[in-house]
């Protein structure tokens, strides 16, 4: 079935809705209006809204609402409309949400899932296209996760609000009209916290995330017609990060390259180049190289198409690689 991301998205929260009653949708315009975006088309009209539930403008009191309701057993999914919007609730997440499995010596589970899309590429305007993920990444106690395709929304939505575990769960905004061909009934069924090899390859290894990964495939392709075989790997979880398929890969390859839309400085690429750079040292034929944002505030829409990372910038990286 051809499916849109956002199409597979709506289903895999339809499909938790209606595998458990304690399951509550949360957020700004996800019911009459079906969200910004329409992920949450039509789910409150199917199952009302007692359990797909318009909130007042203010991020804080979603999540602190959506808290003390994990808290008494229900599993509400949060979405915050945009990722510039997420900060006010920033407390709420980190000193709260995150911690609670902790201070409570375990006794106490949060089963909250938090929806944030992300990234840029929409041409849209500031606070709108930000990738806040490295924060998140940072904070002991969350999952961090994103999907890049259909298939994965769809599997990895439910898998996230199936957990005990908060998940902050990224969408990549500009993937959100990507069609794929999804089997619902054969879906692969990969752990919500294993990365995923998407394309083989022998010369240099290229690991994205999110809305970057199909900039990574593409990478690989326009690559593939020069003559170099490209490996790229879909992170999906950001927290924890599954260094064991990137080091495998590494180990055969001998070259890494890291993309993600997030600025370079103290991004997941550094982290990641730090680990593997610690795992691979004697596979490494050339020091880990990192493609990424720019370390500027958003730039306008008519600027933004320079500041992502495009297959060329990734192609380059690759060439310093292989000419090290």
């Amino acid at each position: 079935m051809i499916t849109t991301f956002a199409a597979a998205l709506n289903a895999g929260l339809r499909r938790a809705l209606e595998d458990d009653p304690k399951v509550v949708l949360m957020g700004e315009d996800i019911g009459h209006l079906g969200g910004v975006f329409r992920v949450t088309d039509t789910l409150q009209k199917d199952f009302g809204d007692n359990r797909v539930i318009d909130t007042p403008l203010a991020e804080s009191g979603i999540i602190g609402t959506a808290f003390g309701m994990a808290l008494r057993g229900y599993r509400p999914v949060c979405e915050i409309q945009f990722d510039g919007f997420v900060y006010p609730a920033f407390d709420q997440i980190v000193s709260h949400v995150a911690k609670i499995h902790y201070r409570t010596a375990g006794k106490v589970i949060a089963p909250l899932t938090i929806r944030i899309p992300f990234g840029g590429g929409i041409g849209s305007v500031e606070h709108h296209s930000e990738s806040p993920e490295a924060y998140f990444a940072h904070t002991a106690g969350l999952r961090v996760v994103t999907p890049s395709n259909p298939a994965d929304a769809y599997l990895m939505i439910r898998q996230a609000i199936a957990l005990d575990d908060p998940v902050i769960f990224f969408e990549p905004k500009r993937r959100y009209w990507d069609k794929a061909d999804v089997d619902f009934a054969t879906i692969d069924e990969l752990p919500l916290d294993k990365a995923r090899v998407c394309v083989s390859g022998t010369d240099a290894t290229v690991v994205a995330y999110g809305g970057t990964v199909a900039t990574a495939m593409s990478a690989a392709k326009i690559a593939a017609e020069e003559g170099h075989s490209l490996e790229v790997i879909d992170l999906r979880s950001l927290s924890p990060i599954d260094f064991d398929t990137i080091e495998e890969s590494v180990a055969k390859t001998g070259r890494l390259v890291v993309a993600h839309e997030a600025p370079v400085f103290a991004g997941l690429g550094a982290e990641i180049a730090a680990r593997i750079t610690e795992r691979c040292f004697y596979q490494l034929e050339a020091p880990v190289l990192r493609v990424g944002g720019f370390d500027i505030p958003y730039p306008p829409a008519k600027l933004e198409k320079y500041h992502l990372p495009d297959p060329d910038r990734i192609l380059a990286a690759v060439d310093r690689s292989l000419a090290a």
